[in-house]
């Protein structure tokens, strides 16, 4: 293993790297790995940048970017090559006086304190490389993932915000994308409007959880010990900013569970042909056994903090180590959560893309 100070590449076989800062010219990405004669083109990416991109409601921050990606290497006559890709996106709408205040005090909660600690100097406009708006980059790359596992339908969603959850007996895919939380249950769309906003005003934030499923993976995906897809898996989604925790399948919950339940029960296919795989009785699992997909539905839940920028002032100290006051100014998302939907969904694409790959490495 290559050592490194700082580790900006994730993926096995497909692997990406990222670069930027969030109040720089650019920020992009470089993927290796994708096999050659995949039909690309820009417009297959911007959609999904377009789900991701900021100030497009009330509900998120107010900062204005078209995040439009360019295509610089790897795609020839409408094909990927087998080469590097090399994807970029232009910053346009940048702030930088918004952070004067956080130059010199340290917000809580944020990476300021540890990347002064850790390199001695940090750039503070947005936070620099530790700012979400490097998470485009992991949109744009999931986007080009998708295409390479045809087979797999990733979905994700937002179950609860500020502790209040959705009702998954009033769970309805179409209303996903029908208000601007992400959320499968109307009514708790509803009750989020008031909660958010409320928050938005009060100068603070809000914590959430999203859900994800992909759909059509088949069995055998994952490799014992150290290349399991569930730890995979968690370590794509502890890695995007503000998440503090993964749980695949029922999670902590399980913990809770008698083994009876928990099992989740096979039995012969209808057709009776084992190439068919079992008919499994529930997932509690998420989809996966040993770390090896199983067939059924992959699974997990994502947890993000409230946004660490907010206006209400919170007690920190400045570089020099003296007590002081801090209030973020600048435009921030209320609840950072609801813009990781498509972020969560790209890093499982992009997870189950590279674990394909591995998987036809190793057995064909």
């Amino acid at each position: 293993m290559t050592l490194a100070m700082s580790w900006n590449t994730f993926g096995r076989v497909l692997r990406f790297t990222t670069w930027g800062e969030s109040h720089g010219p650019a920020i992009g990405a470089v993927l290796d790995g994708c096999p050659p004669g995949i039909a690309l083109s820009e417009e297959d990416i911007q959609p999904y940048l377009d789900a991701r991109r900021p100030g497009q409601n009330k509900f998120t921050t107010q900062r204005q970017e078209p995040d439009q990606v360019k295509i610089l290497s790897g795609v020839f006559e409408g094909k990927t090559t087998g080469t590097s890709i090399s994807l970029l996106i232009e910053n346009v709408d940048q702030r930088s006086k918004d952070y004067s205040e956080v130059a010199q005090k340290y917000r809580p909660g944020h990476a300021d304190y540890t990347y002064d600690a850790k390199y001695g100097f940090r750039d503070y406009r947005g936070g620099g490389r530790s700012s979400a708006r490097e998470t485009a980059m992991r949109v744009a790359v999931g986007a080009i993932a998708r295409l390479i596992i045809p087979e797999v339908q990733v979905h994700a969603w937002v179950a609860e915000i500020g502790g209040d959850p959705i009702d998954l007996s009033k769970f309805d895919p179409e209303q996903v994308t029908q208000n601007p939380f992400w959320c499968p249950d109307a009514d708790a769309a509803s009750r989020w409007e008031a909660l958010v906003d409320g928050a938005r005003k009060d100068g603070s934030s809000l914590g959430a959880i999203v859900g994800c499923s992909a759909t059509g993976v088949p069995a055998g995906w994952g490799a014992p010990v150290y290349a399991k897809l569930d730890s995979d898996i968690a370590a794509a989604m502890m890695t995007i900013n503000a998440t503090k925790g993964v749980e695949i399948g029922d999670g902590f919950e399980a913990a809770r569970l008698r083994g009876e339940e928990n099992a989740d029960p096979m039995r012969p296919p209808e057709s009776g042909k084992r190439a068919d795989g079992p008919e499994f009785l529930a997932n509690h699992a998420g989809g996966t056994a040993g770390g090896i997909s199983t067939g059924q539905p992959v699974t997990c839940r994502v947890a993000f903090k409230p946004t660490s920028s907010i206006l209400t002032p919170v007690e920190t100290i400045t570089r020099d180590g003296e007590a002081a006051e801090i209030v973020t100014k600048g435009r921030h998302d209320p609840c950072v959560g609801i813009r990781g939907v498509p972020v969560v969904e790209a890093m499982m694409a992009f997870v189950l893309a590279d674990q394909k790959l591995l998987h036809r490495a190793q057995v064909g």
